[in-house]
């Protein structure tokens, strides 16, 4: 029995130490992966930071239900203790997965809408108008999802499943539709800036097709109507119906 407990601590402690590693080169790799998608360096931060705050929200409430015994009736908690060690490093995961997925489709609405000539600020609101059904309901099914694991038998099992829910509605509706679109709309144009030399230097992947509604402007108006054949074929495109009438 001893054993067993030492090697939990042991476990628990090593877990623990990894943690930071491995949430440094989790965030690091995506503000890399959102720089060059984005052309910005203010985006990528806004959504780092509001991933932290929503992992720190669903830590506080995991420790405030399952560890200090707070709504102990509603979540069957009848004896507040110690949770999962692995809990941290699998919130971590999904939670910021899920997160980014998030701020993508936020965000990359905003960014088609201001390099296509919008102000920077109705870029905002447009990219939320567009894109916050889709973020609404795909919270809402992951939270309904890891919801059917708060009421489980098994006592590991329900401290996860509450964290994954509580943090996904918390990144979804208050980081994602709320925060993050606030910060941008207050930064303006400053949201979308990216050093000279930084911009020389990153892969120009042209995610909302500006590079080529510039150069190619005809050929951008023909994709953009859907009218994806008659520009392959470089021909005019075919008259209406009744037209010749």
């Amino acid at each position: 029995m001893a054993g067993l407990a030492s090697a939990n601590i042991d476990i628990s402690e090593a877990l623990a130490d990894a943690l930071p590693r491995y949430l440094t080169v989790v965030v690091g790799l995506s503000l890399i992966i959102l720089i060059i998608v984005f052309r910005s360096l203010l985006v990528p931060v806004t959504a780092t930071v509001g991933f932290l705050l929503s992992l720190l929200a669903a830590f506080g409430g995991v420790t405030a239900i399952f560890q200090w015994g707070w709504l102990g009736d509603l979540f069957n908690v009848h004896d507040p203790g110690p949770v999962l060690c692995l809990l941290p490093t699998i919130m971590v995961g999904i939670l910021f997965g899920l997160a980014m997925d998030y701020q993508l489709f936020i965000a990359s609405g905003m960014r088609e809408a201001y390099v296509h000539g919008i102000d920077a600020r109705l870029a905002v609101q447009r990219g939320l108008h567009a894109d916050r059904p889709v973020v609404a309901a795909a919270a809402l099914i992951m939270a309904s999802v890891f919801g059917g694991f708060i009421f489980s038998d098994m006592s590991m099992v329900t401290p996860i499943g509450f964290a994954l829910a509580f943090g996904v509605l918390a990144d979804a509706f208050v980081v994602r539709l709320l925060l993050i679109p606030a910060v941008m709309h207050l930064l303006g144009p400053a949201a979308w800036w990216l050093p000279r030399w930084l911009d020389r230097l990153l892969p120009s992947v042209d995610v909302e097709g500006a590079k080529l509604e510039r150069t190619h402007p005809i050929l951008a108006a023909q994709v953009a109507a859907g009218d994806q054949e008659w520009a392959d074929l470089d021909l005019p495109s075919p008259e209406p119906v009744g037209a010749a009438r």
